[in-house]
């Protein structure tokens, strides 16, 4: 098994299913979840799943309905489906070489000012599974509105071998 995924397993985690659209939200997604480019990836925003690939609750704004440590978890699942897309793209996690940038989009309710606090969430996952060497990135964590009222939505970009 692949050391990352070894790790995962270790912990107790799962990677998603792909993104599982509710009926009633379906509409078109014209882009790619991971774009690669030479030895540069892409990838697209992300909200947290469940195991199949449904969106994960809850749902609403954090400072609101939604704690700052259920915020964090959200952020956390938001990694996983991340981990997810590059496993189907890359075909194994062991080819990043650097994680460079995440964008965290935090849905928070007015006066709500810890978007960093929930953005650990995600930071401290993949740190967590590939080392401060490459797992180290820089990060922007703001406050927005976010579609289907999702807590947490990141995007990033990272290095693989080439």
């Amino acid at each position: 098994m692949a050391r990352i995924e070894a790790k995962l397993a270790q912990m107790g985690l799962a990677l998603p299913q792909a993104l599982q659209m509710p009926e009633n939200m379906r509409m078109s997604l014209p882009f790619a979840w991971v774009r690669v480019s030479g030895t540069r990836v892409f990838v697209s925003g992300h909200v947290g799943l469940n195991p199949d690939g449904t969106i994960a609750q809850p749902f609403g704004k954090v400072g609101a309905e939604i704690s700052l440590d259920e915020g964090y978890a959200a952020a956390r699942l938001v990694a996983l489906a991340q981990l997810a897309s590059l496993r189907r793209v890359l075909g194994d996690l062991d080819r990043i070489t650097a994680w460079l940038r995440v964008l965290a989009m935090i849905n928070v309710a007015p006066g709500f000012d810890q978007m960093p606090k929930v953005a650990n969430g995600f930071s401290d996952l993949i740190v967590e599974l590939f080392g401060p060497d490459i797992g180290t990135h820089a990060r922007s964590a703001i406050g927005v509105a976010l579609p289907f009222n999702v807590p947490v939505e990141c995007e990033a970009e990272i290095e693989i071998d080439g």
